[in-house]
């Protein structure tokens, strides 16, 4: 069998984003996989630009890398109750590309957050959001990073009490891509 290749769409764009450490944790954890983190810093959609030129190009790549990668792992921040428009302009230009990229796809969610529910409304939109495109979404364990900040160490590693969790997620996750290759 050959190696695995994982996706990581981070919800925000913050250099040291508590959500892309998340990703990085559960690529991590997942194992003997490659990883590739995702450019969401899309321009924002615009239904005249696209009738201009089209997807634009860094909008094509992130829709190139979904159909490619065997699994997919999302996290979001929770802003004002939802996910962060960053996330939301990526999958809306993902929306509008030929093909399905997202179908049967293997998907992981999580979110990290700063309040104490750990992101659980924004994670509820993100799951709403993805109905349409039809993917696998894993269904649990929920990964709900509370008080994200403190979460991490100074080298990234997740804290213990939520590691557990985060590998039963990366199993299920496993189990489902190789269930669909």
């Amino acid at each position: 069998m050959t190696m695995m290749t994982l996706l990581g769409l981070s919800g925000s764009l913050r250099k040291d984003s508590t959500n892309t450490q998340l990703l990085q944790e559960a690529a991590r954890i997942f194992g003997d996989a490659t990883y590739i983190q995702a450019d969401l810093n899309l321009p924002l959609y615009d239904g005249d630009l696209e009738n201009r030129a089209g997807l634009p190009q860094a909008a094509q790549t992130l829709v190139t890398q979904i159909a490619q990668a065997d699994g997919v792992l999302m996290s979001t921040p929770e802003y004002n109750s939802g996910i962060s428009g960053v996330l939301k302009n990526a999958l809306d230009w993902i929306s509008r590309s030929d093909g399905s990229p997202w179908l049967g796809k293997p998907v992981a969610v999580m979110s990290a957050a700063a309040g104490r529910a750990g992101g659980a409304r924004a994670q509820t939109m993100l799951r709403s959001c993805m109905v349409p495109f039809r993917p696998r979404i894993a269904h649990g364990p929920e990964i709900l990073v509370a008080d994200a900040s403190a979460q991490f160490d100074d080298i990234g590693r997740l804290n213990p009490r939520y590691e557990k969790s985060l590998g039963a997620l990366m199993q299920a996750l496993r189990a489902d891509i190789v269930q669909t290759r």
